[in-house]
């Protein structure tokens, strides 16, 4: 009989900001001195490193949740979001990329329309546009990244650009970033 995998916490934890460097050889980063500042990220919709309600992935309606954030620097002017699974068992897993998202927005709401807020969707892992939630393998506990940047500029990509096009991008225009955790298992 297989035993199920146990949870990876310490190296969730580990791995932090800094989650996206397996999938872009760098993390994102600020223009040329200029140090990221840190927004805070919450929802409505489950608590800083809570359990994703089911609603919010694949076993559910697999909708996006609620996200606020809080007010960015002076200079911002766009947002990018990228939900990822650095537990995958492939390595780091992106759910849902979210760019050029208008500066006077400082939430989405649950399901969220990205166009009616300026935004644009990028290709994720699943090869699809849009968010793809959650949906570990069974018995896995896995930890959920929003990652959320205020950009110095809009990133001007085409509708489902690839991750690793967006992380080219976003270098040396973060001017902050913060991010949700959230877990989940099936």
């Amino acid at each position: 009989m297989k035993r199920p995998m146990k949870p990876r916490v310490g190296m969730a934890v580990a791995l932090g900001f800094c989650a996206a460097c397996k999938s872009s050889g760098g993390q994102p980063s600020a223009p040329p001195g200029i140090t990221a500042a840190k927004l805070a990220v919450t929802s409505a919709s489950f608590a800083s490193n809570g359990a994703i309600p089911v609603d919010y992935t694949c076993d559910g309606l697999d909708k996006s949740p609620q996200l606020t954030w809080s007010a960015p620097p002076e200079g911002t002017r766009a947002f990018a979001v990228v939900l990822e699974d650095p537990d995958a068992p492939g390595g780091t897993f992106t759910h849902w990329i979210a760019f050029d998202i208008r500066p006077d927005v400082l939430g989405l709401p649950e399901n969220a329309d990205l166009a009616a807020f300026g935004g644009s969707t990028g290709m994720n892992d699943f090869k699809r546009t849009g968010y793809a939630g959650p949906c570990p393998p069974k018995l896995e506990i896995h930890h959920y990244f929003f990652r959320l940047f205020a950009l110095n500029a809009p990133l001007g990509l085409t509708a489902a650009a690839s991750r690793s096009t967006l992380d080219a991008a976003l270098s040396g225009h973060v001017l902050a970033e913060g991010a949700l955790v959230g877990t989940f298992s099936r």
